[in-house]
Order: structure tokens, then sequence, then C-alpha cells
């Protein structure tokens, strides 16, 4: 790899020198001799072989070249000092990286929120979003260490805190037979319509938590190809209310109203995959998450 021959310490010295309007000012301005800012302007120039600056009075000036080049070493120094800065946090244990892996079943608004709140305090911080259904958080877990897990399952020798609880109704299109039914609707009547179930994603242990009572099932592997087939008038199922709340008011979903079981409630958790070596960028999502989701329990008032 070729080393360059300009260094940060001349490029911003000729910035100083051309956002204070002279030698005399940059140095100043810098703490440094005016002889020492001339000389360091003058092997800038004779390093890249033309004149960026032009004296006009006492006034230093920008040559063409020279505009195009201070441009461009702004950014060079501003990416210098985020580097530094991001050195500065990897060594108090900033995490470079989240690796988060979320049950399709979490509110996906209390997530979203949670999301962009975290962004302009992560310090550079990305984030890998893995979604998974049912047991497929536990084979995450099992598989790896990553930095948070949300699901409604919490493995022995994990640590994690209730985050939300997430409430489940039985849902069909307006124009399925189920919502021409009069009166509550009986779990025989049930049985003979067709029920989408979102498949579980884990492989180790995967885990059936469909209506069994249903002869007739298809299986889809997301919430999102759940409530698409459901909403284009095929079958009935269960979905996330946090998620429907567009639906239902725009009409393009009706809840069903069931003789037992038409709500299903359970607790999601924060599982930190590592423990206590759990990082401060992790944990501040935790915090953001926690308030994104005393929203939704808000919004249920």
């Amino acid at each position: 790899m070729k080393a360059p021959r300009v260094t940060l310490e001349q490029w911003r010295v000729l910035q100083a020198v051309v956002d204070k309007g002279g030698f005399a000012q940059a140095a100043e301005a810098l703490h440094k001799s005016q002889s020492s800012i001339s000389y360091t302007v003058a092997k800038l120039q004779e390093q890249l072989g033309y004149p960026l600056l032009t004296i006009d009075g006492r006034k230093a000036k920008l040559t063409e070249r020279g505009e195009v080049l201070l441009r461009r070493s702004r950014h060079l120094i501003r990416e210098a000092i985020d580097l530094e800065e991001l050195a500065h946090t990897l060594g108090q244990g900033w995490e470079p990286e989240i690796e988060l892996v979320v049950d399709e079943a979490f509110p996906t608004p209390a997530l979203l929120r949670a999301l962009k709140a975290f962004e302009p305090q992560s310090q550079g911080t990305l984030v890998q979003l893995k979604e998974v259904v049912l047991s497929g958080a536990l084979d995450t877990l099992s598989q790896g260490s990553p930095d948070l897990v949300l699901s409604g399952m919490v493995p022995k020798g994990y640590l994690a805190d209730p985050i939300v609880e997430v409430e489940m109704i039985a849902v069909a299109a307006p124009d399925h037979a189920l919502c021409a039914e009069e009166g509550v609707i009986s779990n025989e009547r049930l049985k003979k319509e067709l029920q989408v179930v979102i498949r579980d994603s884990g492989q180790e242990s995967s885990i059936d938590q469909g209506w069994l009572g249903a002869d007739r099932r298809w299986t889809v592997s997301s919430v999102q190809s759940a409530y698409e087939v459901v909403a284009s008038g095929v079958g009935f199922a269960w979905l996330p209310m946090a998620d429907l709340r567009d639906a239902l008011e725009s009409g393009r979903l009706k809840k069903l109203e069931l003789e037992s079981g038409g709500e299903r409630n359970f607790h999601m958790y924060a599982i930190f995959g590592k423990g206590e070596r759990t990082g401060p960028a992790t944990r501040l999502f935790v915090e953001l998450l926690q308030q994104s989701c005393a929203q939704c329990t808000d919004l249920r008032r």
C-alpha cells in the first residue's frame, strides 16, 4: 500500500490559514510560530507540485486547485476525528456492532421507535437484525452469542428482563365466512375453516403453537405472509394486535368474536446473550426499547 506523502497536520494548517485569513492568524489559533505555519504550507505545495494559495495584500486566498483540495481535506480531517472517537469508545467497551434477534411477534412499532431513537446515540455501532419465530430464538442462543434476543421463551442460564406483553387476536378478512356469523363463534364452527399458522423457524426444537382444533391448516414462514394471506380472504389467524391497528381501522381485517381464546397474551423478554459481558450500547438499546414499549401500554389504555 502506498503511504501518503502529505500529513493530516499539513491539511489542518492549510485549513487554519484559509479559515483565519492569513499565516499570522493561523499561527495564533494553532499556538505555533508564524515561521512554522509558513514552512508547513510551503512544504505542502512543494510535495504537490503546484501552489494552493496566493497572497493578496495580507490575506491568503485559495487557487482553484486549492479550493478543490481544501474541500476534500475537510472530509479527511472529519473522518480522522471520527475514527479516533470510535477508537476511544471501543476502548471503553462500546460495541462496534450489535447482533439483535427478534421474534416476529414482537410489536413492530415499538421496535422501530427504539431503533430510530438509538441511531443518533449509537456512536457508530452497527445493528445486525435477524427475525425468527418461536424456538428460532433459542437456536440462535445455542449456536452463538447474539447480544440481545427478544423472545417469549427464556432458556435456562440466561439473564432476561420482561419488556412487553404481546396480545395476539384472531382475525379474518371482512368478506370471510366467519365474519358473517351472528353472535360469538364456537370452537366447532371454527374447526370448519382454514387456519393460517406461522412456521416455527427453529431447527433444533421446533414448536407448534397453532390451534390444534383446526383440521385445515396452511403454514407460512412469517407474520407478514400470514397477514397477506388472511387479508386476501383465505383463512383466519391469530396475529399480533400491535401490528394490526391500521388494518383493523381501515377495515382490511376484522377481529373475530370467539366463544373462547379470541385473545392470547404472553410476555416478551429481553434476553442478554452475553450475560454479564453485555456492552453499554446493548444496554442503552434495551432502555430505549423499554421506553418505546411503555408507549404501547399507554395506547391500550
